[in-house]
């Protein structure tokens, strides 16, 4: 009996474990609802708020010369005050909100870079809608994705969690950022679990708060701000099997792109990151002269890309002008980031991605136009493609781009653009760019 009794014990114990385990994990899913909602909040009031800016710069640059040498001068102060603000803020306050911050949230979960809500969440936000205002060609995601990881670590501040649940309530954020930046809350799961595979704990119950957060964001967006994608484009049928092949020469030409992009990227940050502040300033207002000038004469080629896409989605363009086009962007995005101001690169590379497929299709159309193939077909492959070759995540890019566009019947041509991409450029020896930032900041923070 006296056995028996022994035996009972340790049912009843393991029964406990078992019961505080579900009790620990039900009470995981509920704070990830809560990051999800806030971060789906603040992203709505984020997109909101940069797309007033954006009406305003486009009235100011509409109307440079229509009032004499003012109208000409405004534009010009209003993109300088905006970069100049952004720089201050991050410098003087919070260094770590400096470009994306997906790297630093990756090191976070690697437990090597702090989060420091308190500062970031104020700086990352108001810092990113004077630099993304002043028309620099950058994304609202890398702040949001920023911005929703900190408010994934605030809530497991301010409810006293273990330190156990700041991996999966981070990582909940991330997700939630990223699915209230594009209204695409799959693409913010599978980008947790594929770009941050390295740093993301996996569980089944960590993956449900993910999911959980990234829906609940996503759901709060649609409230807020409307369910329409946010690429409005036409809806394509699947093409023939028998041009399946061109694909896979996409995916080829996309792998040097990510390359060359990559590569920039860094020559740009190593660029700004020595210079003293004198030439700090004086690089800033050139880049605001740039920007300007770029804006006032050729509006569509600056900002995060949006108006790019429905420019070369909704016109047929000479190869020479999307051939600019294309060459102009990268170069103004690489010098964009590598200011050092907050924003991402998303929403520049899927830009790019779409005019170098619509570059792609319409060389075939002319040479070949037996095969009868729109154009559009591989501008959203090209979306794919261009995030395999730099961020290296190409089941994230496929989803991105199917979720933005509605095109689900073009999944097998962007599975095969991606992974062709994706897997040319690692044999090329182009790391992720995000484990190059991490591993540039870690450098720069030994020093």
């Amino acid at each position: 009996m006296k056995s028996l009794s022994k035996k009972q014990e340790r049912l009843w114990k393991s029964d406990e474990r078992f019961v505080e385990a579900d009790a620990k994990n039900f009470k995981l899913i509920f704070y990830a609802f809560l990051v999800g909602a806030i971060a789906g909040l603040v992203g709505s009031v984020f997109r909101l708020t940069l797309d007033y800016i954006d009406v305003f710069r486009h009235k100011l640059f509409d109307g440079a010369g229509d009032s004499g040498l003012v109208s000409w001068v405004l534009p010009f102060v209003f993109v300088v005050a905006g970069i100049g603000v952004a720089l201050y803020l991050v410098r003087k306050f919070a260094p770590e909100t400096s470009g994306s911050g997906v790297h630093e949230i990756e090191g976070a979960l690697d437990e090597i870079r702090p989060i420091r809500w308190k500062r970031v969440l104020p700086v990352k936000f108001f810092a990113s809608l004077f630099s993304l205002g002043s028309g620099l060609l950058l994304g609202r995601e890398g702040p949001t994705i920023q911005l929703g990881a900190n408010i994934g670590k605030m809530i497991k501040d301010v409810f006293r969690q273990p330190d156990d649940e700041n991996n999966p309530l981070v990582s909940s954020g991330a997700a939630a950022g990223l699915a209230s930046a594009f209204n695409a809350p799959l693409a913010g799961i599978i980008f947790v679990i594929e770009e941050m595979h390295g740093h993301f704990r996996y569980t089944f119950f960590s993956v449900a708060a993910i999911m959980v957060a990234s829906g609940t964001a996503d759901f709060v967006v649609r409230v807020l701000i409307g369910a329409d994608p946010v690429i409005k484009m036409m809806v394509f049928e699947a093409p023939p099997s028998s041009v399946l092949w061109l694909f896979i020469a996409l995916g080829i030409f996309f792998s040097f792109v990510g390359y060359l992009f990559n590569k920039l990227l860094i020559l740009s940050l190593n660029f700004f990151k020595d210079l003293s502040k004198i030439a700090l300033i004086v690089s800033a207002i050139a880049a605001g002269l740039v920007i300007a000038t770029v804006g006032i004469f050729y509006p569509k080629m600056i900002g995060g890309g949006y108006d790019t896409i429905r420019m070369v989605l909704d016109h047929s363009f000479p190869l020479q002008f999307l051939l600019i086009l294309f060459f102009g962007r990268l170069l103004l995005t690489i010098f964009s980031y590598g200011t050092g101001v907050p924003g991402g690169i998303f929403a520049p590379l899927l830009a790019l991605g779409v005019v170098f497929g619509m570059l792609f299709g319409s060389i075939l159309q002319y040479y070949f136009p037996d095969m009868a193939l729109h154009s559009g077909v591989f501008a959203v492959a090209g979306m794919a493609g261009i995030f395999a070759s730099t961020v290296r995540a190409p089941l994230t890019g496929l989803v991105l781009a199917v979720e933005m566009t509605s095109n689900f019947e073009l999944i097998l041509p962007l599975i095969i653009t991606s992974v062709t991409a994706s897997l040319v450029t690692a044999f090329l020896g182009n790391q992720p760019i995000y484990t190059t930032l991490l591993e540039r900041t870690r450098a720069i923070k030994s020093q």
